[in-house]
């Protein structure tokens, strides 16, 4: 009996060892975001699952990072997690009741449209990459996905001062 296992056990081995590298080829992520500080929270996993399926027409991508998502083969960038953004004088923009602040020296330097939400906790940063130029229906569909994030505060305008 022992001699018949032996036998057996090459081919066995080899078989599990290919089936294990057909799993590990097949269940690669397209790429890697970096994960935010607060991305392993409740709330970013909530936020996460809510995201749609496709963004400006384009599909969902497989990406590995806690709190991460992409559509578009990183056409277009979702980090929930981030850290919440102090006072700026960056462009806000409100978008559906979400204040959303624009990165606007990165405009400049390499043409990404990056927003972070401001006011809300834990704080999301999208970037829709250059030449991607971002459309206001795609920070609306994500509005819906962090409809679970409480706001503590709202950008102001030079009037509210």
């Amino acid at each position: 009996m022992g001699m018949g296992w032996t036998k057996r056990r090459g081919p066995l081995v080899c078989a599990v060892a290919a089936a294990s590298l057909a799993v590990a080829v097949y269940a690669r992520a397209d790429y890697s975001v970096p994960a935010g500080p607060f991305a392993r929270t409740a709330p970013c996993s909530d936020v996460v699952a809510r995201l749609p399926e496709t963004l400006m027409g384009r599909g969902r991508d497989d990406v590995d990072g806690a709190g991460a998502a992409g559509w578009g083969d990183r056409a277009v960038v979702l980090r929930c997690g981030v850290e919440p953004l102090a006072p700026t004088i960056d462009t806000c923009v409100n978008v559906n009741g979400f204040d959303w602040v624009l990165d606007d020296a990165g405009v400049e330097r390499d043409g990404a449209w990056v927003f972070t939400t401001y006011g809300r906790e834990p704080a999301v940063e999208v970037a829709f990459a250059g030449g991607s130029r971002p459309a206001g229906d795609a920070l609306v569909a994500l509005n819906d996905a962090l409809g679970g994030l409480a706001r503590k505060t709202r950008c102001l305008s030079t009037s509210d001062t």
